[in-house]
């Protein structure tokens, strides 16, 4: 096996040369880093990684922890994180935490134990595991969901002004009673669509009955219990405004077995865009995040943050855009 001192050999230049190429130093001459790069193909030299994590007192990986792995909201956020992380030269572990705090809490504490360089997190909302981070001096990124009392770098969509533009359209193709399915009762998101809905069924004096508004898990079976739940209960809505990908389906899974027709009977948009949305019948309508967009802006701020330690926090909001599908637009 190579070592250092053989691709110095190699390239011509000293063991200290060959050290600066390997740990990213700036400050050597391109033509001899073209030269070390070269000898280290040739003589197929691997660095001993563990020896560099020493050194540099983190690792070059990226941990990034997120709610439910089986929701496509995430597939496309995780692709833009990796992208920026790759061309900076970075690694990314991609973590579930299953909504549950105390997986999330060990994954922080691995992220902590193997000095990773940063973490991005969609948080389950205790204060306690990110503040370890912080004070620890790890860079760390909220994504997706805001931290109550954390100062970090936050990247969010504008969860209200998509749940408000969602109602309304509902509102403007002419259903009467619009019910709300949001997630649960403690996660930023769900109250901030939540909100949002609240808004514009008052706004467009459409009836803002407790009755109407249910709180689920973010999951495709808890959308189902919140819709029959819904149609059980005496409310009569006639339209929905589901507060996920997942819960949107659920509520529509449960009008298919009720055997209510959408959307002539029954109105449904949902939040989060779903790969298959166009393809299904009837379509369905959603409010889509700009997924990728939100997390190259997460990667983005974190490679910052560990190039500039103490720079002031940031929050960046992204919009939303309604995609009306046939879910939504009753016949004529």
């Amino acid at each position: 096996m190579a070592t250092i001192y053989d691709v110095a050999r190699h390239a011509g230049v000293s063991a200290a040369t060959v050290s600066r190429v390997v740990n990213g130093r700036t400050t050597v001459d391109a033509a001899l880093a073209a030269r070390v790069h070269q000898a280290m193909r040739d003589l197929d030299y691997r660095p001993n990684a563990v020896a560099r994590n020493l050194r540099r007192q983190q690792t070059s990986i990226w941990a990034v922890i997120i709610s439910d792995i089986g929701n496509p909201f995430f597939t496309s956020l995780v692709r833009g994180v990796e992208d920026v992380a790759q061309a900076a030269g970075y690694s990314v572990v991609l973590c579930n935490s299953d909504e549950d705090p105390g997986k999330e809490d060990r994954y922080v504490s691995a992220a902590l134990a193997e000095q990773m360089a940063g973490v991005i997190i969609s948080s389950t909302g205790k204060l306690a595991t990110i503040t370890r981070l912080v004070e620890s001096g790890t860079p760390v990124v909220a994504i997706d969901r805001q931290i109550r009392g954390a100062t970090v770098d936050t990247v969010l969509a504008d969860n209200e002004h998509g749940a408000d533009v969602a109602t309304s359209h509902l509102v403007a193709a002419g259903y009467q009673r619009i019910a709300c399915i949001t997630g649960p009762r403690k996660l930023p998101t769900a109250q901030q669509r939540l909100r949002g809905y609240t808004n514009a069924v008052r706004r467009h004096k459409r009836p803002a009955d407790d009755q109407l508004i249910r709180h689920a898990d973010y999951r495709e079976e808890g959308g189902y219990a919140a819709m029959a739940s819904l149609l059980d209960s005496g409310a009569e809505p006639d339209a929905v405004f589901a507060a996920n990908n997942l819960m949107t389906v659920g509520a529509m899974e449960c009008l298919v077995d009720r055997g209510i027709s959408v959307p002539g009977r029954f109105g449904v948009v949902g939040f989060d865009d779903i790969p298959w949305a166009h393809l299904v019948r009837p379509s369905l309508t959603t409010v889509v995040q700009p997924t990728y967009e939100l997390g190259r802006t997460a990667a983005l701020l974190l490679a910052e943050r560990i190039a500039e330690p103490g720079r002031p926090a940031s929050t960046v909001t992204l919009q939303t855009e309604l995609k009306i599908r046939e879910s939504s637009v009753r016949p004529a």
